[in-house]
């Protein structure tokens, strides 16, 4: 069965608020413990993972982009993706290597397969769009 999502049925929707900051969270997870040059990319905390302000932002983002509430744009504006990474060099391992991180952490979160396989396809098209190195 594949998952379309529309006004009132969401990824949001889908999983809930819990399991998409728990998504967040098991994506930086995954990033501090598989993927250390994606993860030196970020602010680390004083333990040595992303930071807990990274990790935040993030989820509040990733709950309005699934179709959740819009406390991300009250609180930082738009999301303006490729300008807010413009200063990273993101080529393909990189952008690879986040995806990888995003796959681990459906998978530990048991993201439904309807959801989890719409999920995966806009996740990898967002992370080429942000791509601004070759290579």
């Amino acid at each position: 069965m594949t998952f379309t999502p529309t006004a009132d049925d969401t990824p949001y929707h889908r999983l809930g608020e819990a399991k998409v900051r728990a998504l967040s969270e098991a994506f930086y997870d995954a990033m501090d413990a598989h993927e250390p040059a994606l993860a030196r990319l970020h602010p680390l905390g004083p333990d040595g993972r992303v930071a807990e302000g990274v990790r935040a932002r993030f989820a509040l983002f990733l709950v309005e982009w699934l179709g959740g509430p819009t406390g991300f744009s009250r609180a930082h504006g738009h999301p303006r993706l490729r300008m807010r990474h413009a200063h990273v060099p993101v080529d393909t391992a990189m952008r690879d290597a986040w995806l990888r991180c995003m796959t681990r952490a459906m998978e530990g979160c048991d993201v439904p397969g309807d959801v989890r396989a719409y999920l995966a396809v806009r996740f990898a098209e967002v992370a080429d769009f942000l791509r601004n190195v070759a290579g």
